[in-house]
């Protein structure tokens, strides 16, 4: 977007919040940088330049404002449409992979080398991949400074600093203020007791329908490892560092969220596994005006602005999940994955004593008697060849995936057909353009529009949906769930 100018100086103009996060406006008379919906006077058009990221302001010199806070924005809706190899290194930059394993494991995980990783960043988003893990260490660092009481030594542990003193200069270059002024200027009674855990604003675009997205999951819910109650889900985390327990209340405008964590220095994953979960990067501004010119979709989307497509907090989780579901209804896929948790999954401390387990890994899922869990030989082959697969990393899940990749990869696993593949890809890749149009209530739905019921003729209609078949997919699934349970 920040090839047009013009464009953009519109948006911060008309203080538009739908371009937040989109790109950032940096203001040369004052040295800071904001959001486009910055409520502050709006600078004259050559005191302004644009840049693509936070991390690219930075890098020019740039600093927060203290006002809009635009280190705390949505993030892209690009990151998840582009499929190239800069979609995938800010996918992966955002999942903590730079602090986790450096730039070298970034190179390594997308397969080029780290000058080319890094020459092809600075081109697309102005920074590169150090510049950009920094920029997300200093929002794990706010995030740690004004909602817990942690001293500053732990906190900069827990963002992935490597010393107190660059700790210290970064959050000093980036926020203009010393992580004491930061402490002493959040709100009276912010700062949670460690019992209560971290509590966090997951930011969002409106409109939002999450209404949905936890209507989704109250149905999928696998006791032990998750529940629904009273509009809040809470499930147990596999993290990279250990495990956790976290808690999603959407409202108006943002997510709430708060994190039970093994280890703070998983907190960046957490946040970014949440935001995945709710779909909270997306633009449904765009989203919904494009599906709105079908005449089949547009009573549907009329009627839930803002419908997201729920993600995961663990794309392993969702490919073994999905297995375990093929050719059964909901409510045996749901007891399927309840058993596996419940022999496999490794022991989680809630404090309500409700979630009790996390998601077994793939080895361990690969290294077990599938026939106890009592389904069909056929399906214990195709879901111990898909957990071999993901634990010698033949397979990738992560958020770096190359989406054509894995969907050539999986349907070449025995068991796994088209409809198993695109679940797949729709939930655990998060990628937009996914359609399953094999799946059984897709057709109902579509039929019920009067669109064609049969997967063909459904796949043809759909092509007039892309790039965003799954928001149409997911808009026919709600069609076909409200169905059903007024008929029960």
């Amino acid at each position: 977007m920040i090839e047009d100018p013009d464009r953009c100086y519109a948006a911060i103009t008309s203080r538009d919040p739908r371009f937040d996060g989109w790109f950032a406006v940096g203001v040369t008379s004052t040295g800071i940088y904001c959001r486009p919906s910055c409520p502050a006077r709006t600078p004259l058009r050559e005191h302004v330049r644009f840049f693509a990221t936070s991390a690219a302001a930075q890098a020019a010199g740039f600093r927060a404002c203290r006002r809009c806070r635009p280190d705390a924005t949505p993030g892209s809706p690009a990151w998840d449409q582009r499929v190239d190899l800069v979609g995938r290194a800010m996918r992966l930059i955002a999942d903590g992979v730079v602090d986790r394993d450096g730039v070298a494991g970034l190179a390594r995980r997308l397969g080029y080398s780290e000058r080319h990783v890094h020459r092809l960043l600075v081109a697309e988003v102005g920074a590169g991949p150090q510049a950009l893990a920094r920029a997300q260490r200093a929002q794990t660092a706010r995030l740690l400074i004004e909602g817990t009481d942690l001293p500053f030594g732990e906190v900069a542990f827990a963002a992935g600093f490597a010393s107190i003193r660059q700790f210290n200069d970064t959050v000093g270059r980036v926020f203009a203020a010393t992580p004491t002024r930061l402490r002493r200027r959040r709100r009276p009674g912010s700062a949670p007791v460690a019992v209560e855990g971290l509590a966090i604003r997951l930011a969002g675009r409106a409109p939002a329908w999450h209404e949905g997205t936890v209507a989704h999951l109250a149905r999928r819910a696998v006791p032990g490892l998750e529940e629904v109650a009273d509009g809040t889900y809470r499930r147990a985390l596999r993290l990279p560092r250990g495990a956790g327990i976290v808690e999603l209340t959407p409202a108006a405008m943002h997510v709430r969220a708060r994190l039970h964590l093994a280890d703070l220095r998983d907190l960046a994953a957490a946040v970014e596994r949440c935001r995945r979960l709710f779909d909270l990067d997306a633009d449904p501004v765009a989203v919904d005006a494009h599906l709105r010119h079908d005449p089949a979709l547009a009573p549907l989307v009329a009627a839930r602005a803002g419908l997201r497509v729920p993600g995961t907090t663990d794309a392993e989780e969702v490919a073994l999940r999905t297995v375990l579901g093929q050719q059964v209804t909901l409510a045996t896929g749901v007891s399927l994955a309840s058993r596996l948790v419940e022999r496999l999954g490794g022991v989680v401390d809630d404090p309500r004593g409700v979630i009790t387990r996390t998601f077994p890994p793939p080895a361990a899922v690969a290294g077990a008697d599938l026939g106890e869990l009592g389904m069909p030989r056929s399906r214990a082959v195709a879901l111990g060849s898909l957990a071999e697969a993901l634990a010698t990393g033949a397979i990738h899940l992560d958020a770096g995936a190359d989406r054509t990749e894995v969907r050539a990869l999986l349907a070449a696993l025995p068991g796994i057909g088209p409809w198993t593949v695109e679940e797949i890809a729709l939930r655990g890749l998060h990628d937009p353009d996914a359609f399953p149009a094999g799946d059984r209530g897709l057709q109902r739905a579509a039929g019920a529009t009067g669109l064609p019921a049969d997967p063909r003729g459904l796949l043809a209609s759909a092509q007039r949906w892309r790039p965003w078949r799954a928001y149409a997919a997911q808009h026919l699934w709600t069609l076909d769930a409200s169905a059903r349970s007024r008929a029960a």
